[in-house]
């Protein structure tokens, strides 16, 4: 980060109320509403806080890709000039899950287990009848292997989760499995645009995420 938009950073994060929203933020999505909940910050406070964190380029906001009415917000953590508060989460399992369990939840329990050693499940709200084809190539490019993988639902969990992320939009929205903790990813869906852009573009994504989530909670008991 050059010089001036680390000093646009520091100023943004210079007022308690934006480091605390930026804390809300440190490993997961959240609407402003939820925001606003978490924050105590009325909607009008609390929208300028956002402005002046977009403005420094620390927050992009995304229309989900379910309800349209909503708009998620994250956190571009790779551009902050300084560690932030991440919440802890336990020992239990670890669940990604997305809308068909065909791509993003795919790539992330594998990138997970690759990156940590430990082992993570995927599910679907509305599973498919197979990993999409162009998702095992794009994960096959970058050294994960997920050919033999099979998409599943929420019923044939094998573990209780302690800590759910979703990373779809429309499974956040329709209800996610019981677990300790959440957290939100807004990854656009690869399958819906059906290219091998898209879909390298949403491992990338997964990938930042998954590397940061891991470095974040590596000290955590």
């Amino acid at each position: 980060m050059v010089l001036a938009g680390r000093a646009s950073a520091h100023a943004a994060l210079g007022d308690p109320r934006r480091l605390h929203v930026a804390d809300h933020l440190a490993l997961g999505d959240h609407t402003v509403a939820e925001l606003a909940e978490l924050t105590g910050m009325a909607g009008n406070l609390l929208a300028h806080h956002l402005d002046v964190l977009e403005t420094a380029g620390l927050i992009e906001r995304r229309t989900s890709e379910g309800d349209h009415r909503r708009r998620y917000v994250s956190l571009r953590w790779d551009r902050l000039p300084l560690g932030l508060h991440a919440p802890e989460w336990g020992t239990g399992g670890l669940l990604f899950v997305c809308t068909h369990n065909s791509a993003r939840s795919q790539f992330a329990a594998a990138l997970w287990t690759g990156r940590t050693g430990q082992q993570a499940e995927s599910a679907g709200s509305q599973p498919s009848a197979e990993v999409h084809p162009k998702a095992v190539r794009v994960a096959a490019e970058f050294g994960i292997d997920i050919s033999t993988a099979e998409p599943s639902g929420y019923g044939q969990l094998r573990m209780s989760p302690d800590l759910v992320v979703s990373v779809c939009d429309r499974a956040r929205e329709s209800g996610l499995p019981r677990a300790g903790s959440h957290l939100h990813w807004s990854v656009p869906d690869p399958v819906s645009v059906g290219t091998l852009g898209a879909f390298r573009a949403a491992f990338s994504e997964i990938a930042d995420r998954v590397e940061h989530l891991a470095a974040t909670t590596e000290g955590q008991p």
